[in-house]
């Protein structure tokens, strides 16, 4: 016996509708069972992990902070996808965005003028880019695979950013932790309603990227490059399209939005560098792209569900006791469930008996 997977002749569209909120239900069955099984109410757990984070207008900016790197990320990794071109290295453009993006407000300090964070951020976007043709430039020219060269940078980013914290870049006034020095007020992404909470520009920002790169898929000749390229590389060879040239387009492209989603995130929600700046946005990116189903509008609402599997982490680590690996399960299992009912919409099992011959094993 065996069991294969067999193409589906035809595509189901109310299962690929349904196929996000089926694995949403099916992560919180499987995680109430995980809290059961850790000793913890199913009930009360799943309250503390998806309710009580949106009952207070300062948790909801929390929410919005935690978002917002989710999206740009995400946004930028659906172009890369769609395109057919495997960008997993997001968290290292991520770190590098913050990195440059910094290099302003950490080396010219003394520098006051309303130029500091708009080139903060044009820096940022352009370290990210610059990371992202690394693998870019090996997949177009040498056909390396851009899954494990974009992964392995990750590493390297964030070995490069704990050198220059611990080293050039520390704080000479910070009690010799591994921090680097303040960011002056100009150099801080100012906050969209201070009065009620912390929410900065970051979350405009991840919106207005959301919308136009929907726009740019629907509407635009680029975005029918990327969807016809993705689909057929020969079909979009024959319509004149670059194979090559969207390889560098798309990694440049996510990579630009990693990197503002970097230092938008030092800048607005730290406001200095240290050797942590990320619980793993560009990684979760991944599963908020796929549970958007690689819509750029769909991404936002995924975003804000990711982003609250963040603050239940949190909210259920102080009620209940539970570790901080919790959110992690969560988010696997969340991909998990993404992936197999995709795969449930475009294939079928098909179990294969086979029988013995001449009574040979």
């Amino acid at each position: 016996m065996r069991i294969e997977l067999e193409k589906r002749p035809d595509v189901s569209k109310l299962y690929t509708f349904v196929s996000p909120l089926l694995a949403l239900v099916l992560t919180l069955v499987f995680g109430a069972i995980m809290f059961a099984m850790l000793g913890k109410d199913p009930v009360e757990a799943l309250d503390a992990f998806f309710v009580e984070p949106l009952l207070e207008v300062w948790s909801l900016h929390e929410l919005a902070i935690k978002a917002a790197p989710l999206i740009l990320i995400a946004v930028g990794l659906a172009v890369c996808y769609r395109s057919n071109n495997w960008n997993i290295g997001a968290e290292g453009q991520f770190t590098i965005g913050a990195i440059t993006g910094s290099y302003l407000p950490i080396v010219f300090y003394d520098w006051h003028s309303p130029l500091v964070l708009p080139l903060m951020l044009i820096l940022g976007a352009l370290g990210g880019a610059l990371f992202a043709a690394i693998p870019a430039l090996l997949k177009a020219h040498f056909n390396t695979n851009e899954i494990l060269t974009s992964l392995m940078l990750v590493y390297i980013a964030q070995l490069f950013l704990d050198w220059l914290i611990r080293g050039a870049w520390r704080d000479p006034k910070g009690f010799n932790f591994p921090v680097s020095r303040d960011f002056a007020p100009e150099a801080v992404l100012p906050a969209i309603w201070e009065e009620s909470g912390r929410a900065h520009w970051a979350f405009i920002f991840a919106i207005i990227a959301a919308i136009g790169v929907w726009f740019m898929l629907r509407y635009t000749l680029k975005g029918f490059e990327i969807v016809v390229l993705g689909q057929s590389e020969r079909a979009g060879r024959f319509a004149g399209f670059s194979s090559k040239k969207m390889i560098w387009f798309s990694f440049l492209f996510s990579g630009a939005l990693a990197g503002l989603a970097g230092i938008a995130e030092v800048s607005g929600s730290i406001g200095h560098l240290q050797p942590a700046i990320s619980p793993g946005y560009g990684f979760t990116a991944i599963i908020v792209a796929f549970l958007g189903r690689l819509n750029p509008l769909g991404i936002i609402a995924s975003g804000l569900v990711l982003a609250l599997t963040y603050l239940g982490g949190e909210s259920a680590q102080l009620s209940l006791g539970v570790s901080d690996k919790v959110t992690r399960v969560f988010q696997g299992l969340l991909l998990f469930f993404v992936l197999s009912c995709d795969t449930l919409i475009y294939y079928k099992i098909r179990i294969v008996w086979s029988r013995l011959r001449g009574g040979a094993a």
